[in-house]
């Protein structure tokens, strides 16, 4: 059975039905000069070769690419044939329109090829809130900053940048993304399928075989002599970090992603999921084979840390290459971290923070004179989200400010650092109003203030990193997620663990936890997403980019998410002719 991948527009072009044959790169695709892809036709039929017609701008195509594609007669020995060809690239900047022709039937598209002008940034360094809304930079806000008589006391860290845009997050197939497909548009400048990482999803059954794009981290390794580097407070083979290196249309692959962070050369990898790493006769490891990647990783001369305190002695004056792997799955959030202790905290008692995590990064790859590439994902924030935990969340997203913080202070003794700051895809929470425990009423929802009701809360001062350090105050914020699972709302945070909304029945179908059943002034709410649904979803709202230093006035009004890759690429001047003879000799 054919899989469907193709969008609507795509549909209305080739009148035929999707899944059934398809150009990669897709319709309006755009890609830097220089910058490798995979190039695949595929038709819906087995073809005769003599009669198959492919050119591009009016040209054979292998006189275009340079190259002739392998011919593939009953890919994956079904009835239909593909052409392709792996690490193709164009030299000329351009409109280029690629035309396939089998028979009456044919397909088109067009992609748009650029050149930059020269490198304006030493640095990159791209945070990612996953999960990120609008609702959670005003609550983190609130409770760091604090506000009186309707003004904030402070800001985030990122509230100040000077340039702002709205991102599209829609994927190829949907108009909901996941993280996978949202951080493949950031690192490669394609757009992608929900669950795939750095390929086109196309009608190949092996994960590994879909059509490649080249990502940001791959480019600059392949074209310059930059550093590399990933850190996470969730798994490092996660959708998000695992963005900068795999190819796969499946994010669930990880044991081949950690193989992937050593083999694309990431110099600095930090986050959880250290069960990837160990070999199979291990306690607790989830690899199928015996490969130790902790001690390959040892052996090319990384520096490795389990812990906080380890990290700190990791990062040596002569440490060029680091390892930091601290909990065997995602690591905990800042309300557990440093307050409640759910989770795993007992376990792990001494996970860095990643405010520590990046300054330990920076403080690595700056050490290269060359530059480097930072991605520093807040991977909690969306974690919490998912179980309507929205507290955990926008604690994380205080913790994602202080983060940015160390990384401003970094670029502001040179000028010559790109930061952005962006989610990948948004939650539907809201801010309503407050909740107030001495209010009249029988019910909770009768608490709730709305308008001049909702007055302000009373979280006590933060500490010096912008936390309060009590969360289930007599008056707090009303926040509510907009889709849902049935769940038992309590209208109070979660103090001895995080937040498990639903446990599937008999029927496999998800249903309200009851453990929450009996917490007073708890009711059952009727959900409106599907009964396959265990948590909330991500939503298509927009997200909100922020972003400073060189390179960053690209960034305003509304933005694809594709155009971060560009930004990145124009900052470093990546698709510059002297750039472009750079990777030449470099071959």
């Amino acid at each position: 059975m054919l899989v469907k991948r193709c969008c609507a527009a795509l549909l209305a072009l080739w009148g035929v039905n999707a899944g059934a044959q398809a150009i990669y790169p897709i319709d309006r695709a755009a890609m830097v000069i220089d910058g490798k892809f995979d190039f695949k036709v595929e038709f819906d039929e087995v073809v005769d070769p003599s009669k198959v017609s492919i050119t591009i701008n009016g040209q054979p195509y292998d006189k275009v690419l340079g190259s002739k594609a392998t011919l593939l007669p009953n890919e994956d020995n079904g009835p239909a044939s593909s052409y392709i060809l792996r690490n193709a690239s164009l030299a000329k900047p351009g409109k280029y329109e690629v035309v396939a022709h089998y028979g009456a039937k044919s397909m088109k598209v067009n992609w748009d090829v650029y050149a930059t002008g020269a490198r304006k940034a030493k640095n990159v360094i791209l945070f990612v809130g996953d999960g990120m809304t609008v609702a959670n930079r005003t609550a983190a806000r609130i409770l760091s900053q604090g506000i009186k008589e309707g003004k904030y006391q402070g800001k985030l860290s990122f509230d100040d940048m000077p340039q702002m845009a709205l991102i599209g997050t829609s994927g190829v197939e949907s108009i909901i993304t996941d993280s996978a497909n949202s951080m493949s548009a950031y690192s490669t400048g394609h757009k992608s399928s929900n669950n795939a990482l750095g390929v086109y999803a196309s009608r190949a059954k092996g994960n590994f075989d879909h059509p490649k794009v080249e990502t940001i981290a791959e480019l600059v390794k392949r074209k310059t002599g930059m550093s590399v580097g990933i850190v996470t407070d969730a798994e490092v083979e996660d959708a998000t970090p695992a963005g900068f290196v795999a190819h796969t249309r499946r994010r669930a692959d990880k044991p081949e992603i950690a193989e992937a962070l050593f083999l694309k050369g990431a110099d600095v990898v930090m986050g959880g999921g250290s069960a990837y790493f160990l070999p199979k006769t291990t306690p607790g490891s989830k690899r199928k084979d015996d490969n130790n990647l902790i001690d390959l990783f040892k052996s090319d001369g990384y520096a490795f840390a389990t812990t906080a305190t380890e990290l700190k002695n990791a990062v040596k004056p002569d440490t060029r290459k680091l390892l930091g792997l601290f909990n065997p799955g995602n690591m905990d959030g800042a309300l557990d971290r440093f307050y409640l202790k759910g989770g795993t905290v007992k376990q792990f008692p001494d996970q860095p923070d990643l405010t520590e995590m990046t300054r330990a990064a920076i403080e690595v790859l700056s050490k290269n004179k060359e530059g480097f590439v930072l991605v520093v994902e807040a991977g909690l924030i969306d974690k919490a989200s998912h179980p309507l935990d929205w507290e955990r969340s926008v604690y994380d997203t205080i913790m994602l400010s202080n983060a940015v913080k160390v990384a401003k202070d970094f670029a502001a003794k040179n000028n010559d650092t790109l930061i952005m700051v962006t989610p990948d895809h948004t939650h539907g929470l809201s801010l309503v109003g407050t909740i107030d425990d001495n209010a009249k009423g029988v019910d909770m929802r009768d608490k709730i203030g709305v308008y001049e009701e909702a007055g302000y809360p009373n979280y006590p001062a933060p500490d010096k990193n912008g936390y309060p350090p009590k969360v289930d105050v007599s008056k707090r914020l009303a926040m509510f997620y907009g889709n849902f699972p049935d769940y038992y709302e309590t209208y109070h945070p979660k103090l001895a663990d995080p937040f498990a909304p639903t446990v599937k029945n008999d029927k496999g179908q998800y249903v309200a936890n009851e453990a929450y059943k009996d917490v007073p002034g708890a009711v059952l709410r009727t959900g409106n997403l599907p009964r396959s649904a265990d948590s909330g979803t991500h939503t298509a709202d927009d997200g909100v980019l922020t972003a400073m230093g060189p390179g960053s006035e690209r960034i305003h009004g509304f933005m694809d998410n594709t155009e971060v890759f560009r930004t990145m690429v124009e900052a470093l001047g990546l698709g510059h002719e002297k750039a472009a003879n750079k990777a030449k000799t470099r071959k």
